[in-house]
């Protein structure tokens, strides 16, 4: 007699999306060895890739009724945690550049967290530069997120917004003037980059 053959992704899918636990576990133990491995491709830091990883189970479990049966299952969720391992950069970069724009922690690539009131000049500068960047003008502000802080391109970034790459490059870089008049221009190259 043939023993039982294991569940397919798809049925564990679809038993997971029912609520069964024990299910969307034999799938967390079935691809967390290769994920982890895709992710810390992405992801320099073994302990920030394990959190990516973490991170990546805990949406596709929030997202399993989008989940189509008929697609391969490693792809759904290869893209998850690619969404993931991005927004985490992109945190990272936006933290780093907001620190080094307050010059605070300026130069360094590590999160300024030694000293006890680190975390609080962090969170003040952020707020700083979150402030400044909601007082610009929406046409102004949408072509800076989407670019320096969402990683498109003046094309890709026109094609969202309806509007051509050099008008993108032009509101970006007003976006830049501005944001140079309400924080400290020395530093907003190292925040925004230069296009």
């Amino acid at each position: 007699m043939r023993p039982a053959e294991d569940p397919s992704d798809a049925s564990l899918a679809i038993a997971a999306r029912r609520g069964d636990q024990a299910a969307f576990g034999a799938i967390m133990r079935r691809h967390k060895g290769w994920l982890y491995q895709f992710i810390r491709r992405y992801v320099a830091d073994r302990d920030d890739a394990y959190d990516v990883l973490q991170e990546s189970f805990v949406s596709a479990w929030g997202a399993l009724a989008r989940f189509d049966p008929e697609r391969p299952f490693e792809a759904w969720l290869r893209r998850i945690a690619l969404n993931k391992c991005r927004d985490r950069a992109r945190r990272n970069a936006v933290r780093r550049a907001a620190l080094a724009l307050l010059g605070i922690g300026a130069a360094s690539s590590e999160p300024a967290t030694s000293a006890p009131d680190s975390a609080h000049q962090m969170d003040h500068a952020l707020q700083r530069l979150e402030t400044a960047v909601a007082k610009l003008p929406r046409p102004l502000k949408e072509a800076l997120v989407l670019t320096a802080l969402e990683g498109l391109s003046h094309k890709e970034a026109g094609e969202t917004l309806g509007i051509n790459a050099k008008a993108v490059e032009t509101r970006v870089y007003r976006a830049k003037r501005r944001l140079a008049q309400m924080l400290d221009p020395s530093d907003l190259a190292d925040l925004l980059g230069n296009e």
